[in-house]
């Protein structure tokens, strides 16, 4: 594993998450497979079965992505082991949705933390590394609501909207290194949980997007797999929309 590049994915059990770690995997990436705390090393296994991941190109950190000092520790700890870290993919999140009237602190703060928060946490440690070490991608992984706004989700739209200008500003910041800092913009990408819902919700969101379908995990995957080669060298501080037309800026 000596020449083995090495890759970070928060979220990395989730369906994004799981469709990253498996192209990053196919293109011999060792991945540190960032998920809850509250999930085993069981249901590592089960989801490693289920998404035909070989155990041996992926191994499980179960890290509190908003404790700052946690990530520093364990981010610390893998630059030890490994030597380095070429890669990292920011893409923990969640929603609590509500209404900006009815929407309460807890809502508020907990998307923030969880889905901005988190990248500062997780990148912090490691971007000193990476500009010393001359190279290194950061893949932040937004949303078409962060660059378009949505009813309901004034919390989820601030927290994707604030990867964007954090990237843009990193950017600047890495370039001289060779460091590049990128965001992935999905839209409305057809995940195990998006596809539990109710068929007519499913029909009249396809009706919004001009190409009448939902985004796949896998094209999430090989965005960010762009992203992270040699050919995107020369890309940084953009954001790379992946929406089917949903949203043109």
């Amino acid at each position: 594993m000596e020449n083995q590049k090495i890759a970070v994915v928060t979220g990395a059990l989730g369906g994004i998450g799981t469709a990253i770690t498996q192209k990053l995997v196919e293109n011999n990436y060792f991945v540190i497979a960032v998920a809850s705390p509250r999930r085993t090393e069981a249901d590592f296994d089960t989801w490693c079965n289920q998404s035909n991941i070989n155990p041996k190109f992926v191994t499980p950190l179960f890290l509190d992505v908003t404790d700052a000092q946690a990530c520093n520790n364990s981010l610390e700890s893998i630059i030890d082991k490994h030597g380095k870290v070429d890669v990292l993919v920011n893409n923990a999140g969640i929603t609590r949705d509500s209404s900006f009237k009815k929407m309460n602190a807890q809502q508020w703060h907990e998307v923030i933390d969880t889905n901005l928060n988190s990248m500062f946490n997780m990148t912090q440690p490691l971007f000193a590394h990476m500009c010393s070490n001359k190279s290194g991608r950061i893949i932040n992984i937004s949303s078409v609501n962060g660059q378009k706004g949505q009813f309901g989700q004034a919390n989820y739209a601030a927290a994707k909207a604030g990867m964007i200008g954090f990237s843009k500003s990193l950017a600047y910041e890495g370039a001289r290194a060779g460091v590049t800092v990128n965001v992935v913009a999905p839209g409305y990408t057809e995940t195990p949980m998006v596809a539990k819902m109710r068929e007519d919700v499913l029909e009249s969101i396809k009706a919004q997007v001009p190409m009448q379908r939902l985004a796949t995990p896998l094209e999430v995957a090989e965005t960010v797999s762009f992203l992270a080669s040699e050919g995107a060298a020369y890309i940084t501080g953009e954001t790379l929309a992946l929406n089917g037309g949903l949203y043109m800026n």
